[in-house]
């Protein structure tokens, strides 16, 4: 006989529910519908959140609730308090705020940008406990696991009475932490410019936003991709022809994310011109998960890139976007519709090569970005900047690069993607790129985490590019040879003075190592004259004046 358990007739099976309906009758006070005045959101706040939440501030990279974020940093720190913050970007002071007052203690986040300092301080003074940092997958993962939110206030361009969402070219991470903030019976308020009638495209629909507050100012969005081809010197010119004449060539590289930074920039720019007169239009550099990098326009006017997917937007690309369907993935109303979500999952596995940049790099090829006085965060690149072993399509540069790392004995044959770190052997204010241990391994054990903070692990790092040359770890069979390809392109550092010459020697002459004399390129045709285009001014003649750049970089 089955004796059934009585533990099921006693239980709450719905008490999310009824917290949800209790808090949304408590914010209910403070709204008309779903609406509510401005003046009243610190109270709306205070009525729907209860203390040791879980709060998503929407914190992208780029846009901002920074209304919404303002206005929790003005709600009694006795009423709401000791707050479990998950976003992926911490990039507002008000952020940091949150911390300071008492009304947020934990923190789980992606991406910190300007904000790295600040957050540095916090940890080591003991005002913010840390969850993890997490690359933006891990994140979004995490918000359908254990880390889902009671509460997410959103943002996006405006709303109709309904509540439906329209956030331009910068949809970003909103879908998702909304679902999972919705469907877990959580509250989300979304920061709006304005109420419409109708909405030019519904990206999150109404059924699942429960208040609304029209703002007195637009909300803020962070020009993050725009690099002013002025700013663009002669040894990331170098290294960008290292990277098209030793990589892109050779593996033929058509599918590819691009980092953020110069060195990157560097590379779009000169594929109209350096990559146009090798050859290569139309046999790399086609197919892009990429933010619409003003940088890459020349190469989109010029005929190299036949489509971009992106994570988010950039501020003064709109016009140029809605003009370029064929290029970008553009809705009905003529707005790009990014999604970080769809653009990591596409970039992770989709793409051939991830190519980016660090602030140090040690013997075995671990990367980090984070030093003993910033912790910048890993946004995207871990998930990028790894080979994906749930990989099952076959392509032309990853069958390559996996017969390199296989060797000669490999019995079942298997593919590998292309992870390139391109960096300057020194960096900002002359500090060494490469050392014998990242400062994020002492920063593990000042602030007891379990794991040090690398953003990319060296046995994902299949080649090295510095001005000094490009070091294939691909081809290395040995911790020592590794560490020796390593040292040998890490220029005048104290790593790379420190190289065994011979076997760098050795490893010059299998090709591990391939200087740029190796390639056939003269370090002295690296200079500004190879830019398809020389400051933000060309870049706007380039797109026939439909990129409208942000003011600060308006300098003429």
């Amino acid at each position: 006989m089955t004796v059934l358990s009585n533990v099921s007739s006693t239980r709450i099976w719905d008490a999310s529910r009824r917290s949800r309906e209790q808090r949304i009758a408590a914010g209910s006070a403070y709204a008309r519908g779903k609406n509510v005045a401005p003046g009243d959101t610190t109270k709306l706040l205070e009525a729907v959140i209860r203390p040791g939440d879980r709060i998503c501030l929407e914190g992208d990279n780029q846009k901002q609730a920074d209304f919404l974020a303002a206005r929790l940093a003005e709600v009694d720190p006795a009423v709401v308090k000791d707050l479990h913050i998950v976003q992926s970007g911490v990039v507002l002071a008000e952020h940091l705020d949150l911390f300071e007052a008492g009304i947020a203690k934990r923190l789980d986040f992606s991406y910190s940008g300007p904000q790295g300092a600040a957050i540095a301080r916090a940890l080591k003074s003991g005002k913010i406990e840390l969850g993890a940092v997490h690359t933006y997958l891990e994140l979004f993962s995490r918000y359908f696991i254990d880390l889902t939110p009671h509460v997410a206030l959103t943002v996006a361009r405006c709303a109709d009475r309904d509540g439906n969402l329209y956030m331009g070219p910068n949809t970003e991470d909103s879908p998702v932490v909304v679902e999972a903030t919705s469907f877990k019976q959580g509250i989300v308020i979304a920061q709006v410019n304005e109420l419409v009638d109708k909405v030019p495209r519904v990206d999150v629909p109404g059924d699942r936003i429960d208040f609304l507050v029209v703002t007195p100012e637009a909300f803020y969005v962070e020009p993050l991709f725009t690099r002013d081809p002025a700013q663009i010197t002669e040894t990331q010119i170098l290294g960008a022809m290292l990277a098209i004449k030793g990589i892109y060539a050779p593996y033929g590289v058509k599918r590819l994310n691009h980092g953020i930074g110069f060195n990157t920039a560097a590379i779009e720019l000169i594929l109209p011109t350096y990559a146009e007169r090798l050859g290569l239009k139309g046999k790399i550099a086609t197919h892009f998960a990429l933010n619409p990098h003003p940088t890459l326009i020349p190469a989109i006017e010029s005929g190299w890139v036949e489509q971009v997917h992106s994570f988010g937007s950039e501020v003064g690309m709109d016009d140029y976007m809605q003009a370029r369907p064929d290029i970008f993935f553009t809705g009905r109303d003529g707005s790009m519709a990014s999604n970080r979500i769809y653009c990591q999952s596409a970039g992770l596995y989709a793409t051939d090569l991830f190519i980016g940049s660090t602030l140090q790099i040690d013997l075995q090829g671990n990367s980090s970005t984070f030093t003993r006085d910033r912790i910048a965060g890993f946004g995207g690149a871990p998930n990028m900047g790894s080979d994906p072993h749930g990989r099952r399509h076959a392509s032309g540069p990853w069958l390559k690069a996996g017969r390199e790392a296989a060797g000669e004995g490999a019995v079942m044959p298997r593919g590998r993607k292309l992870v390139v770190q391109i960096v300057e052997t020194f960096g900002e204010k002359l500090v060494p790129t490469f050392v014998e241990s990242l400062d994020s391994v002492e920063l593990a054990k000042a602030l007891d985490l379990a794991l040090p903070p690398v953003m990319i692990y060296g046995d994902d790092v299949s080649h090295v590019v510095t001005e000094e040359g490009i070091a294939n770890l691909l081809l290395c069979r040995t911790a020592y040879e590794r560490e020796q390809a390593i040292r040998g392109v890490a220029g005048y550092t104290d790593v790379g003075r420190a190289r065994d010459r011979k076997a760098v020697e050795d490893l010059r002459a299998r090709r591990v190592i391939q200087r740029p004399e190796d390639l056939g390129i003269d370090p002295l045709e690296a200079n500004k004259s190879l830019l398809a285009a020389r400051s933000i001014k060309e870049l706007m003649h380039w797109s026939r004046n439909l990129y409208d750049p942000p003011t600060k970089f308006r300098n003429w």
